[in-house]
């Protein structure tokens, strides 16, 4: 039975999401323990990512579209000289290409060149409807189709490891809203002509919301009913990050 409307409760879960476990896991799980329908979430994960998903809970719904246009930081990896449909280690490889001649200070020039203000093409592997159908449904069908760029800004990034020999990159992005990591390195790829993919991703802040302050999935899955209500963030708390 759904409590009364009364008793319901209400704020944001910050859940620090596993490989695998998807925001539909995370949301049914909260409805479950939580005993109440009114339960969403602010900002999809791709299923290898982790780090921080937002649910949001009773009242606290009428914020989730304000919740989800807050900047984001990320931490990745990048694998130099080999691209997948999908842009990231969940895809088919579509190219490969060799890496020997890429330098430190190609790699730095081109994350340099995406420090600003850009368009940016959603992949096909992503939640964007074409005529109403998700564009991810269209590319497991082989269809691909154009899609409308996304003025998206980098408003911060760093790189934290280069290993040339392994052609990998490891790196942070602090971006605004409807930022395709994925497509963030596929671009730099791209830049530095050997291509590249996604191997590894980590959201970390979301606004004012750090992941420190996350719940994790264990500890999720055998939360009771109070101590779930106890980690929620009040809705008040809220206001500072929604002006």
């Amino acid at each position: 039975m759904i409590t009364p409307p009364s008793e319901s409760p209400s704020g944001v879960l910050l859940v620090d999401k596993d490989p695998g476990f998807t925001s539909h896991d995370a949301v049914a799980l909260c409805r479950r323990v939580l005993n109440t329908r009114k339960v969403g979430h602010c900002g999809t994960l791709d299923p290898m990512a982790t780090g921080m998903l937002i649910v949001v809970v009773g009242k606290a719904t009428r914020f989730q579209d304000r919740l989800m246009s807050e900047d984001k930081v990320y931490t990745g990896t990048m694998q130099l000289g080999i691209e997948t449909n999908s842009q990231d280690a969940e895809g088919e490889v579509v190219a490969t290409k060799p890496t020997a001649g890429i330098t430190e200070e190609n790699i730095r020039r081109a994350f340099e060149h995406f420090h600003t203000a850009f368009d940016q093409v959603p992949p096909m592997f992503s939640a964007v409807k074409i005529n109403g159908v998700p564009c991810y449904k269209l590319a497991r069908r082989g269809e691909e189709v154009q899609r409308k760029p996304r003025r998206v800004r980098v408003l911060d990034y760093s790189i934290t490891r280069i290993d040339l020999p392994g052609a990998q990159v490891d790196f942070s992005v602090h971006c605004t809203k409807g930022f395709y990591v994925r497509t963030y390195a596929h671009d730099i790829g791209q830049l530095l002509g050997c291509g590249a993919h996604l191997t590894a991703l980590r959201r970390i802040k979301s606004g004012h919301f750090d992941i420190a302050q996350a719940i994790t999935v264990p500890e999720l899955k055998s939360a009771s009913r109070q101590q779930m209500i106890a980690r929620l963030i009040p809705v008040d708390q809220l206001v500072p990050s929604t002006p």
